[in-house]
């Protein structure tokens, strides 16, 4: 029972995290720009997740060189991916933009490889190759109009979690994965308040469907998938909750079609194939 429970609960979390490009897009459709959607995103989620966090009695504030390392992944590492993964949108599907964001896995093992020293497996080597050559499918698909500069600001969107994910692991060895969440979240909102202030792009949602839409980015796409990870791994494990989380792509990919019309192509699903099962190689 314990295991369906933690599978469900990051089958949830996936499927809420795959909602952030629907959710991107219409906030796009409203005409709301990106420091202004993210500014409340993060936000938004810092109160839901200290609060989440203070009422489970797990709250714990960082100090010293910890809370400099977190306040910083927060404002330059996790902002920033935020930020070219929504320009990302701009140029591809979020079917798309999602599956070419999840190479960031297999992207971590290469990099951990590398900076940390950690063994190069075959397995990791094939992985790779294969992550790679879904992304190098996806980018060949002409029937579903793919701009190749969309593809290419979301890799290095990849790259950049991937390095805030090794940093973090290398840097931050005693502090826990909520506790380090709860401080990128409000670093990269005060990011975003700079950036909007600083460039006149940070406004107020000013109807009723804007504030929706912002409210459901914070909530369905931001806190509620961080809350129901944490909730399942606690229950099946960090390996095995990383593997159910590959379905957040194709859940991306599937919302992207029955909500927005987006396309789908043999040659799409093929590629999105490929990377999920890179991941799974490098996971399990």
């Amino acid at each position: 029972m314990g295991d369906r429970l933690g599978t469900g609960f990051v089958l949830l979390s996936a499927i809420g995290f795959g909602t952030l490009g629907i959710f991107g897009k219409l906030a796009a459709a409203e005409g709301l720009s990106i420091p202004t959607v993210l500014t409340f995103r993060f936000l938004l989620a810092t109160v839901l997740v200290w609060g989440w966090l203070g009422v489970a009695g797990d709250l714990r504030r960082l100090s010293g060189r910890d809370l400099v390392i977190g306040l910083g992944l927060g404002s330059f590492g996790y902002a920033v991916v935020s930020a070219f993964y929504f320009i990302g949108l701009e140029y591809l599907t979020a079917g798309l933009t999602g599956i070419v964001l999840f190479t960031y896995p297999v992207i971590v093992v290469v990099l951990a490889a590398t900076l940390l020293n950690e063994p190069v497996t075959r397995r990791t080597v094939v992985a790779l190759v294969v992550a790679l050559t879904g992304v190098v499918l996806i980018a060949g698909a002409e029937p579903a109009n793919v701009d190749i500069r969309g593809v290419l600001i979301v890799l290095l969107g990849a790259l950049i979690y991937a390095t805030y994910i090794v940093v973090s692991r290398r840097l931050l060895t005693t502090v826990d994965s909520r506790t380090l969440t709860a401080h990128v979240l409000p670093a990269a909102a005060v990011s975003f308040i700079v950036v909007g202030s600083t460039t006149g792009q940070l406004s107020i949602p000013t109807t009723l469907w804007s504030w929706v839409v912002v409210v459901a980015i914070a909530v369905i796409a931001t806190a509620m998938p961080i809350f129901t990870f944490f909730a399942g791994m606690s229950r099946i494990g960090a390996s095995r909750a990383s593997i159910v989380s590959t379905v957040e792509p194709a859940a991306t990919l599937f919302l992207g079609a029955v909500v927005l019309g987006e396309p789908v192509t043999l040659v799409t699903v093929f590629g999105g194939a490929l990377v999920v099962s890179g991941v799974v190689l490098v996971e399990s």
